[in-house]
């Protein structure tokens, strides 16, 4: 009960317009818009590509009117006498049927007395020579009523193209198992035919249309469909339907449309409007034999010999290539060839109508489960569980696909979680931002006690103005301050009294070491020496500062886990500290009725840009290299680099701070120190191997000194690395561009 009260009482605004925003998302989901689909299926042929079907072997074979056959036998289109030969001799060689991905709508211009028609110079005698021979679409005609063959139909998609009349073929006995289909399935207004002469001896007419999806990608064959009322087979299905013996087929429907077409004694299950998902596997020679080898007798023996047979063409000229969702194109007579291997293998991928509805529930439920989460959680944890969310339901949609060939979509879902997560985490980022303004607000008013006194010994300095005089610059910052604001959201006194604790330490150790705090900005603070008042060892001063900062900071982190409650989550403050040295004008700047003791300069704009870099090294204490040219005979102190930070031209030494003179003085640092110096100096020089191997040294080292190099020992191994992958020239200066502040 007490989470539940937590989760109600962080229910605030944002979350409100969250549970908004996925309910629109899913009004967009339910309408599946064709951008919101085009994705979808981009991602199951994703699938495809990862796990694509093996091919298998079955009795599936495809005459290809190939480039070699065309060079062999003859320019395009081939005479219908050529066609019957390929029928005879494909029946002769054993094949079950045979199915045509090609039509023959209009009569052969090549018969022989087409021929003597068009060429009246020719001589009488050749002439009547000519139309003494058989008609070529007869010939073809009759070596399909010597054959299980199926002719190719193709439908047009308007009403607007006119067709000349047909005859109509031998109609194939069909019915229906529940509700009329018809309305759910494809409706084409027309066909194009055959001559009817050669459709009257087919054993069957299959359509050999497949429409791409709205991206050009052929992912869907339609099995069943509508053609001015009557019921049309495609061309895989009817092969099959006239190979075991051309008997009825039926169509088994539901309230929600077409569940699947039984044929051969089998169900094939479709999709509501009777199209299929065929698995693809890769293309391949070996569904083909030349259409030119068949005709001129070279097949190996029984190579059609119970087999189904497609004939079409992967001409280059023909253009019957057709985009598949495996990234590469194949012949379109290939495609319904994958089909029939599909409906033989029992491999067809399947997309239930009740799916739809499963994605829906899935979108909103991980949707308010991160709505529900975030106030908890916090951003990290939040992150970390957006990321198993996403990851599980991908990684199960995936399975799916692989072990049960169902298509789950994993494109809308992890969209609509993504987008919710970035929403919240703007919003979280407001606010925190919110809060540091509120924190400046309160400790901005707070100015140093050295310039108090001084302002109320020397009133007259209320003026604007300033001068321009060399400072010690010091920004410190708190890493990781969202997840410790996230912690106090129900708790703001908690927060503030946090902050005034923390604060309190940071300011300490500035004045104990003589220097002014600029100001507090939000959990970060700016302190500066020299100024208002001369201290001629402020370099030292700062430094010192800054560790007894990190000292007093590990204190209160023992102090506050110390004093925690059982149970209590205790977030860990730590601070990146940039300390830089230059000149500056410093004074009071800003209007006539309020104005504030400051410093500006680009030596301070350095400082707090190196302040950012201490995240990068790894090193609580960054120093630009006029600081650390002040404290190397006096501290520990180890050059890190020579950076270009955000904002400059110019590279800058970085060097980081590692302890007092004690731990300078101490063997085990000198040793760490010649070690760095070497590994500089070789990275520098280009004698890669040599740095790496030092690398490896100052990993001891570092140990020995109780030093934490980790993450500047990795970024080097990281730089290494990538510039084994790209080369650098030789004018490479050594420097390194920061992208961050």
């Amino acid at each position: 009960m007490a989470r539940l009260g937590r989760i109600i009482r962080n229910f605030d605004w944002a979350r409100s317009v969250a549970l908004g925003l996925l309910a629109l998302l899913l009004l967009v989901r339910s309408w599946d818009h064709e951008f919101v689909q085009t994705f979808r299926h981009q991602a199951f042929d994703l699938y495809q590509q990862l796990h694509p079907r093996d091919p298998g072997q079955y009795p599936i074979t495809i005459i290809d009117v190939d480039d070699r056959s065309i060079e062999e036998v003859g320019q395009w289109p081939w005479p219908r006498t050529v066609f019957a030969d390929l029928v005879t001799k494909a029946t002769q060689a054993g094949a079950v049927a045979i199915a045509f991905d090609i039509i023959f709508a209009d009569p052969d211009r090549l018969s022989p007395e087409v021929i003597a028609e068009d060429n009246p110079r020719l001589p009488p005698e050749v002439r009547t020579a000519l139309r003494s021979l058989p008609n070529s679409d007869e010939v073809l005609a009759e070596a399909l009523s010597r054959a299980r063959v199926i002719v190719g139909e193709t439908s047009i998609r308007t009403a607007e193209v006119q067709l000349a009349n047909r005859a109509e073929g031998p109609k194939v006995e069909y019915a229906f198992l529940g509700p009329d289909p018809r309305p759910a399935m494809l409706n084409f207004p027309d066909l194009v035919q055959n001559l009817p002469k050669i459709d009257a001896k087919a054993s069957g007419r299959g359509i050999f249309t497949v429409r791409p999806d709205s991206d050009g990608v052929f992912r869907r064959v339609p099995l069943v469909m509508s053609v001015q009322d009557q019921i049309r087979l495609g061309l895989s299905v009817e092969l099959l339907r006239v190979a075991t013996g051309g008997g009825a087929f039926a169509i088994k429907s539901n309230e929600a449309g077409i569940e699947g077409v039984v044929v051969a004694r089998q169900l094939v299950e479709t999709s509501s409007d009777g199209r299929v998902w065929p698995h693809f596997a890769p293309s391949s020679r070996a569904r083909f034999v030349s259409a030119g080898d068949v005709l001129m007798g070279r097949l190996p023996p029984n190579r059609l010999a119970g087999q189904l047979v497609f004939v079409g063409t992967s001409a280059i000229g023909l253009e019957d290539f057709r985009a598949t969702p495996l990234g590469v194109p194949m012949p379109g007579v290939e495609i319904h060839a994958q089909v029939l291997e599909n409906i033989l293998g029992k491999t067809m991928l399947e997309r239930p109508a009740q799916i739809y509805g499963a994605e829906l529930v899935a979108t909103g439920a991980m949707g308010l489960l991160l709505i529900g989460l975030m106030p908890l959680l916090g951003a990290s944890w939040t992150l970390l569980a957006t990321i198993v969310l996403l990851g599980g339901y991908v990684g199960g949609s995936y399975y799916l696909f692989v072990e049960q060939g169902t298509l789950l979509d994993p494109t809308y879902p992890a969209f609509t979680v993504i987008l919710i997560a970035i929403f919240l985490a703007t919003i979280n980022y407001l606010r925190e931002e919110r809060q540091r303004r509120q924190i400046r607000g309160a400790f901005g008013q707070y100015v140093s006690p050295d310039l108090v006194n001084q302002l109320s010994e020397n009133p007259d300095r209320l003026i604007l103005g300033g001068e321009r005089r060399p400072l010690s610059i010091l920004f410190s910052d708190v890493r990781g301050f969202t997840t410790i604001s996230e912690s106090y959201k129900d708790n703001p006194a908690g927060l503030t009294l946090l902050m005034n604790r923390f604060l309190t330490v940071l300011s300490d150790a500035i004045l104990h070491h003589g220097g002014t705090i600029d100001k507090f900005m939000g959990d970060a603070v700016m302190a500066f020496w020299n100024a208002p008042l001369d201290h001629p060892d402020h370099v030292r001063s700062a430094c010192l500062a800054a560790l007894k900062m990190l000292r007093d900071v590990e204190t209160l982190n023992e102090e506050r886990l110390a004093g925690a409650e059982e149970g209590e989550l205790v977030h860990r403050i730590d601070v990146g500290i940039g300390i830089n040295t230059g000149d500056c004008v410093v004074g009071n700047m800003g209007s006539d009725t309020r104005f504030d003791y400051t410093a500006l300069g680009d030596a301070v704009n350095l400082a707090s840009r190196l302040e950012g870099q201490s995240k990068t090294y790894g090193v609580g204490i960054i120093l630009g290299g006029d600081t650390a040219a002040g404290v190397k005979d006096s501290l520990a102190v180890l050059e890190l680099d020579l950076i270009r930070v955000k904002g400059k031209t110019e590279p800058a030494q970085v060097f980081g701070l590692f302890g007092d003179k004690t731990l300078r003085e101490s063997a085990a640092f000198q040793e760490l120190a010649r070690l760095n110096a070497a590994m500089i100096a070789a990275y520098r020089g280009q004698e890669w191997a040599r740095a790496e191997h030092l690398l490896d040294e100052m990993e001891g080292a570092a140990e020995a000194t109780n030093i934490r190099l980790d993450t500047y020992l990795t970024l080097y191994r990281a730089r290494l690395a990538e510039i084994r992958e790209n080369p650098v020239g030789p004018d490479w200066d050594g420097v390194f561009t920061a992208t961050s502040k």
